[in-house]
């Protein structure tokens, strides 16, 4: 009688055979059940015959993943430090860089595009444009960078629109960051703890005085490590901006953008701005 192979044994001459995967009953995967696979892999309608729209079609949807997951990540350790639970805000602060760093590695393949490449299919956008991003304006909101006017142009979609409403009023990351300090003691105004959260952040000199008396004292403190986790932060949002200026400003150069917007000039003035600013000013009182 001849001898069946043994599956779990491959070598030279012995086919490899598949894992016996277990199949739902609608023919899926649990793989493919958990992770949506056959629904994000065709989530591509490119509206024009360039090959290259897909790729900037593909890397606009994987941005918009990313500013998800950020958003989560910032929502909890905005609820933590809520709740004074420093480990579980920090541990998403954490996640977070890693996930700014993936995010920002994403303008690598539209980087280097030429005025006649992006030209070929910039068409297609119509009257879209990232500015219009809801997610991403969340991400802006987390970061205090509040507008009531940003919500205009959800106005069609109800959903949207509630969910961007709800996050312009609650307090942004950065304002629990501020209530946390003023909980451990340092002098922090009324008028700061008290703003509307719906307004755009504005620097305050108390708030300066209290991360430059931080940063003056032990540097293995909370609050030290608090600072250095939201500095970095900061600094892979600025990347963020400043890639998506070049990157433009190769792709387009100073002409409008999509949507009417102000194109360079915009993301120029952007890319300026600091998050978190009197993380940045308070050194050069330290």
């Amino acid at each position: 009688m001849s001898q069946q192979p043994d599956a779990s044994v491959s070598g030279p001459g012995t086919p490899e055979l598949a894992p016996n995967f277990n199949i739902g009953d609608g023919g899926t995967t649990p793989y493919e059940d958990y992770v949506q696979a056959d629904v994000l892999t065709h989530l591509q309608h490119p509206l024009s015959d360039d090959p290259g729209e897909m790729v900037f079609l593909v890397t606009t949807q994987v941005m918009e993943l990313w500013f998800t997951v950020i958003v989560h990540e910032w929502q909890t350790a905005a609820e933590g430090l809520r709740q004074d639970d420093l480990p579980v805000a920090m541990a998403a602060l954490q996640r977070s860089t890693y996930e700014l760093e993936s995010l920002n590695a994403s303008w690598k393949p539209l980087a280097h595009l030429t005025p006649g490449q992006f030209n070929s299919y910039r068409s297609a956008l119509g009257e879209g444009s990232g500015f219009q991003s809801a997610m991403y304006r969340r991400m802006e909101f987390l970061l205090g960078e509040k507008s009531a006017s940003m919500l205009v142009p959800h106005r069609g979609a109800p959903r949207v629109h509630s969910e961007l409403e709800k996050a312009l009023t609650e307090p942004s990351l950065y304002d629990e960051v501020v209530r946390l300090l003023a909980r451990r003691g340092h002098a922090i105004p009324a008028e700061v703890l008290d703003r509307d959260p719906a307004e755009r952040y504005e620097p305050a000199p108390a708030v300066e005085r209290a991360w430059q008396e931080i940063y003056s004292g032990p540097q293995d403190s909370e609050l030290v490590r608090l600072g250095e986790a939201l500095t970095e932060v900061a600094e892979l949002v600025w990347r963020w901006r400043n890639d998506h200026l070049v990157a433009t400003r190769r792709a387009m150069g100073a002409k409008t953008g999509t949507a009417g917007s102000a194109g360079v000039a915009w993301l120029e003035k952007r890319a300026q701005k600091n998050v978190f600013p009197e993380l940045w000013t308070a050194r050069s009182h330290v």
